[in-house]
């Protein structure tokens, strides 16, 4: 059987370049796994897929003319029901076997076998495996029935169809060609109304035939690249830009480098289809401006990549991925030059005004700013920001980190009602703190200005200093609390309010700065700030919020390499110094591999279940009512180990205080293979359960142990 390489591709208009990667691997991925499951590909196949701005293509390897054929085996009847007492067919089953295209004469060469209780009749065929040219429109029309297209648009076919001009169909961008080879040869499939051939089209402006006419399966990146001045692969492309851009900057000289952003050169990427990076300038007046509102006007407007010195300090050189490479490239240079100039301009106009008012100033402005139609205005959420902040600065015990706190959280959200931040939100805290130092605030509350949002993601730095520290904490505390309080919560993929990332960052703060904070205490001293918010429920903005900390808590530390166990050992007590988590689970987890863990957690599951079922049991042993050799000696066993563990514990030797425990595992054993704790003689049994309790609330004060049980 003749196998060779496959090549499909669909030409068609701009694809949106944010969606293009995505769009190329898509198609390039269900394409294969549909062949794969017709068998008219092979597991092994190699997939390469190709996307670039006017084309989505996926170029796999041993592909069959005809998938193989199949032995069949189908489900008739019982066979009480397909044939009579003679063993004669009855009428259902020959109008079965008639549905299938066999008739009586196929009723020898039925199979009998057992299904379920009942022997039933089975019927045995063989399939013709597919031809790739049904195998191929199955899996083309599901490719782009599955495409995760953005947004969907209609258009009306012009040709090759019933209604020219009237005939719609939908696609996330017209569709003007189809290729469809495998090997040499053209296979007859359609899609969006058009045939599959062998012709494709190039660059628009710079192709050196068109069509550019493939030969096979196989030439079809080079002759793309050679004929048609497209590099199809995405990878590749990008790859070529990133040379090229790290080529400009070497040329441009004294250390310079381009910006590293991934998201913007996937961008780019999709814009260009042979891409030639050129160097372009700006004038040096407009670095007076902070580097940050320069750098995002150049990468959000215009896509460009700005060269930063050796000091990772803008220079007024910036590097343009174009899609043409003219033999001059002076007016196209030119022409982004002009371009970004008014861009720039804004943002340098933007700034000087801003200046001329101070942060202070526009703190009355927020009132007018709605926050949350049940929780009032940003000027009302500043207010509970402060009041938390201040209370969480009063607990650390430093009244001057307070004193500075309270006046970052007032000013924290000031830059929102200036003239930068409402042309670039991105800039919303790096602004505040530029305008903080023009202010001659001090150095301190200038940097919690900006560093009151971090982390803003996963893997984010956290605040350089105590008062970012603390303003960030409050500025978190409070939209969570004030969320979670009026019900509104994440669910699934949604969370509008970064709820869960809000939740990381406390976390993070509270564990990375090991801040010897109570989260049960933080929880509430914000819920007190919204005791005037009609509907506010505190319970779930307390006790429901716990729990959706903790669980992030839990995620956040499986991910980091613990066990589900061991997390869960940790968390059930749910701990609310979260700082002191990373060292108990330390100390879980270098018990859980002493020889003694195993039976001392199996041991503590006991204990806990007799203790649930003896509610009146306290804590409290009498020596004169000990009598077997077993209980005598965990009793004298646990007046060495308990109070040596118990001074580990409280001196934050966690992992000491555990190992110290694990001493009492045979004493533990014989009591239990010796002991009847259930005793009928009441006061032995309330003795024997209180000797448990101790236990049981020496080995729980790190973690539940019992977790750690198979």
């Amino acid at each position: 059987m003749n196998k060779t390489s496959l090549l499909v591709e669909l030409f068609v208009e701009e694809l949106p370049p944010k969606a293009l990667k995505k769009l190329g691997e898509a198609f390039a991925g269900v394409l294969r796994e549909q062949l794969v499951a017709l068998g008219l590909a092979e597991a092994g196949s190699v997939l390469t897929p190709f996307a670039s701005p006017r084309r989505l293509a996926a170029h796999l390897t041993h592909v069959a003319e005809r998938a193989a054929d199949k032995a069949v085996s189908q489900k008739l009847m019982p066979v009480a029901v397909g044939l009579d007492a003679s063993g004669q067919p009855t009428p259902a089953l020959l109008k079965r076997l008639a549905a299938l295209g066999a008739d009586a004469s196929a009723v020898p060469g039925l199979k009998r076998a057992m299904d379920g209780k009942a022997e039933a009749l089975f019927y045995e065929s063989t399939a013709k495996g597919a031809t790739l040219a049904e195998g191929l429109q199955k899996a083309l029309a599901e490719a782009i029935a599955k495409l995760p297209i953005p947004k969907v648009m209609s258009y009306q076919l012009e040709s090759g169809c019933e209604l020219p001009g009237w005939t719609s169909v939908s696609f996330v961008r017209p569709a003007h060609g189809l290729v469809a080879l495998h090997g040499e040869a053209v296979v007859p499939v359609e899609a969006l109304g058009l045939q599959a051939g062998r012709e494709t089209h190039g660059h628009r402006f710079e192709a050196a035939v068109d069509p550019v006419v493939l030969r096979n399966a196989d030439s079809y990146a080079l002759q793309l690249q050679d004929e048609g001045a497209v590099i199809a692969s995405f990878e590749a492309r990008r790859a070529e830009i990133a040379r090229q851009l790290a080529a400009a900057a070497v040329q441009v000289g004294g250390g310079s480098v381009p910006i590293h952003d991934d998201a913007l050169l996937d961008e780019v990427t999709a814009l260009v289809e042979r891409p030639n990076v050129l160097v372009c300038s700006f004038e040096r007046e407009f670095l007076e401006v902070p580097q940050e509102c320069l750098i995002l006007t150049m990468k959000a407007n215009q896509k460009y990549f700005p060269l930063l010195d050796a000091s990772s300090r803008l220079t007024n050189r910036f590097l343009v991925v174009s899609n043409i490479s003219p033999d001059d490239a002076s007016a196209v240079i030119g022409g982004n030059e002009r371009v970004v100039r008014p861009r720039l301009a804004d943002a340098k106009f933007f700034f000087d005004q801003d200046r001329k008012k101070t942060l202070a100033s526009r703190v009355a402005s927020l009132g007018k700013v709605v926050y949350h139609n049940k929780l009032g205005t940003q000027g009302e959420r500043v207010e509970r920001v402060m009041r938390i902040a201040r209370a969480i600065a009063d607990k650390l015990g430093d009244a001057n980190v307070a004193r500075q706190a309270v006046q970052a959280a007032q000013l924290a959200k000031a830059d929102l009602v200036t003239d930068m931040v409402g042309e670039f939100p991105e800039l919303q805290g790096i602004m505040g703190r530029y305008y903080a130092q023009h202010d001659g605030l001090d150095a301190a509350v200038a940097d919690a200005i900006e560093d009151h949002y971090k982390p803003r993601f996963a893997g984010d730095e956290l605040p350089r200093n105590s008062v970012g520290l603390v303003v960030a904490l409050a500025d978190k505390l409070e939209t969570l609390v004030g969320m979670f309080g009026i019900g509104n919560l994440p669910t699934g993929d949604r969370d509008p309010f970064a709820l869960r990332r809000h939740a990381l960052g406390t976390i993070r703060m509270l564990i990375e700065k090991n801040l010897s904070l109570d989260l049960d205490a933080l929880l509430a001293e914000a819920a007190a700030q919204f005791q005037d918010i009609a509907g506010f429920d505190a319970s779930k903005a307390t006790v429901e919020l716990q729990d959706f900390i903790l669980d992030r808590l839990a995620g956040s530390l499986r991910e980091q390499g613990a066990s589900a166990q061991e997390v869960d050992a940790v968390l059930a007590p749910r701990p609310q110094r979260l700082g002191q988590v990373p060292k108990l689970l330390a100390a879980v987890r270098a018990f859980a591999v002493l020889p003694a863990a195993a039976a001392l957690a199996a041991a503590n599951k006991r204990i806990g279940n007799i203790l649930k079922k003896a509610p009146e049991a306290d804590a409290h042993v009498s020596e004169l009512l000990l009598q077997e050799p077993a209980e005598k000696a965990l009793h004298a066993a646990m007046a060495q180990v308990v109070p040596a563990a118990n001074a580990q514990f409280d001196a934050g030797d966690y992992t000491a205080s555990l190992q110290t425990l694990a001493a009492l595992r045979e004493p533990v054993d014989a009591f239990f293979d010796g002991v009847m704790v259930n005793a009928e003689q009441a006061d032995l049994r309330l003795n024997r359960l209180g000797l448990l309790m101790s236990l049981h609330a020496a080995m729980n004060r790190v973690a539940q142990l019992e977790r750690l049980a198979v």
